[in-house]
């Protein structure tokens, strides 16, 4: 092969891995022995492990005991034509969760039993069609919603004041706490001030927010209160890009989310764990509705819990208002949670096993150009 060859086939192979990489979609390539030959970008964040990990392993160590891909593989390489197969759960232990796939596995011809398998996320598609629903059954609440503005004004400034009565006094320790409460006062002024947020369609008024400055105001809220018997971990990716959002309604919901996860575990549980996590995950896109642009979702935030879990089924419900577990709910915190993340344009579900529940929000990274998450 002459050198003008060789740079001919390394130009066509880099080519290939960037149409690859640029696909929403997992794509991994099987080698004859059973063991992953590559695997795009989408991939690595599917099974959460590199590529050059993903290299190293079999593609029966990544899937279910007995998984019918397997068995689809085969076929594959015995008939040397493509098959397809709906709603495959591809969940272990290591990846838990709902993990249904939709999977296309075709042969190479160009790589003698090499076998390519697409993977189609049903849980994306699913999380897609089931946002109208909730942003429609949050809206249902408006007319509660403003009577409890009206009653939540009155205490709320008792309790300023008392805070600032206690301030004039205090250590310079507990001057912090003092402060807390006087801050969240005004927070939840400012929220109350917006409560017909179930009906009101105006614009959300956003800025460049660091999520992770976000995250630990609210660590902190739950640590010296309702959370202050759990034990906190954090993974944080500290490339992410800043979130175009209000910032007192990401408080909002992320305390609802940290405090469902602390109710979830119980006050008497001796090892409770809330773990909260940040990823840039790209190829999540979602198309607006009334209009055919997509926008690309690549924000990852994730409050997971060791909790005993959602029951099965009220778990596709479990963002309609008046919808609780608790005996003293009122059900109206997660419909609040889901009508705010899809004012900011973006998308919450639930997936939920016993000890691991996770609640993920997608959301659209700032442009740098103030006008909104970009068109994927």
């Amino acid at each position: 092969m002459s050198e003008a060859d060789l740079h001919s086939g390394r130009a066509s192979h880099g080519a290939s891995d960037a149409v690859l990489n640029a696909l929403p979609l997992p794509v991994v390539t099987v080698a004859p022995d059973g063991k992953i030959a590559d695997a795009n970008v989408a991939a690595e964040s599917f099974f959460e492990a590199s590529a050059l990990l993903l290299r190293r392993q079999m593609l029966r160590d990544l899937v279910p005991f007995g998984s019918p891909l397997l068995a689809l593989i085969d076929q594959v390489r015995h008939r040397g034509a493509a098959v397809n197969e709906y709603k495959v759960d591809l969940s272990t232990p290591r990846n838990p969760g709902d993990r249904l796939v939709d999977l296309h596995v075709a042969p190479l011809p160009e790589r003698p039993n090499h076998v390519v398998v697409m993977l189609q996320e049903r849980t994306i598609a699913d999380k897609m069609d089931r946002q109208l629903t909730h942003r429609g059954a949050a809206r249902s609440v408006s007319a509660l919603a403003a009577m409890l503005a009206h009653e939540i004004k009155n205490p709320l400034s008792g309790i300023r004041g008392a805070a600032q009565l206690l301030e004039q006094s205090a250590a310079d320790d507990d001057r912090t706490l003092t402060r807390l409460i006087c801050d969240e006062a005004d927070r939840i002024v400012k929220l109350v001030d917006r409560m017909e947020v179930f009906s009101d369609e105006r614009p959300v008024e956003r800025e460049p927010v660091n999520i992770h400055v976000i995250l630990e105001h609210v660590k902190r809220l739950a640590q010296s209160g309702f959370a202050r018997h759990i034990k906190f971990a954090e993974t944080y990716d500290p490339s992410l890009p800043p979130v175009l959002a209000n910032r007192d309604q990401l408080i909002q919901v992320f305390l609802n989310l940290i405090k469902n996860a602390a109710e979830s575990i119980g006050e008497g549980a001796g090892d409770g764990e809330i773990q909260i996590t940040t990823a840039f995950r790209p190829g999540v896109r979602l198309q607006l509705p009334g209009s055919k642009t997509r926008v690309s979702l690549p924000l990852e935030f994730c409050i997971r819990d060791n909790g005993p879990g959602v029951p099965d089924e009220l778990l596709p419900h479990l963002f309609d208002p008046f919808v609780t577990t608790k005996p003293a709910g009122s059900g109206l915190g997660l419909a609040l949670v889901a009508k705010i993340v899809g004012d900011h344009g973006g998308i919450i579900e639930c997936e939920s096993q016993h000890r691991h529940t996770v609640f993920r929000v997608l959301m659209p990274m700032f442009t740098g150009d103030g006008a909104g998450p970009a068109p994927a």
